[in-house]
């Protein structure tokens, strides 16, 4: 089971890890934006967290014969997700720790374009200055490393727990007897 386990879960990090420095990499250069790189980044954990799946798929027909509850299942799933997690978070603190200008600007850039895009929308000076404390309060607690690596543990983790009931949900196989 560990073996699975921490393929799967090497894969899917070392896949979501190599996209997400490549789409920072765009959004640094003006290519994406803010909007349109929330939708790439889930799209990107979704294909690389597809290796759940896949570990499921694995671990059911090599160790199981073919026949797997939902728990097991999702058990399996859980690790791989976490482990590929886990990858995820470590590899943005290094690509974080050795691009000296993300580093000083990402936050930064953020915040200004949410204060833009609240001020085209129409926002009151009221409330985008109520954002802008916010996000002032935010980028402060991001300086902390345990906050930063909690929040980037959460943009992931909740999307591969999902992949993972999904792939137990399918892959759940139950012994059928003969009669």
């Amino acid at each position: 089971m560990r073996k699975t386990i921490v393929t799967y879960g090497f894969v899917a990090g070392l896949i979501i890890a190599g996209l997400m420095v490549f789409n920072t990499e765009l959004l640094q250069r003006d290519i994406l934006t803010f909007d349109n790189s929330t939708v790439v980044g889930y799209s990107s954990m979704a294909v690389a967290l597809s290796m759940v799946f896949l570990g499921v798929r694995s671990y059911r027909n090599t160790y199981c014969g073919g026949v797997i509850g939902f728990g097991r299942a999702f058990g399996v799933g859980l690790l791989i997700a976490l482990v590929a997690s886990l990858f995820y978070v470590v590899a943005w603190e290094v690509y974080l720790a050795t691009d000296a200008v993300l580093r000083a600007t990402f936050m930064d850039q953020y915040k200004e374009y949410t204060l833009v895009k609240m001020r085209a929308s129409g926002a009151t000076p009221t409330e985008v200055a109520e954002a802008e404390k916010q996000l002032a309060e935010m980028s402060e607690l991001y300086k902390n490393p345990v906050v930063r690596v909690a929040m980037t543990f959460m943009e992931i983790f909740p999307v591969g727990l999902a992949i993972a009931l999904i792939s137990a949900a399918v892959l759940r196989k139950k012994d059928i007897l003969p009669e």
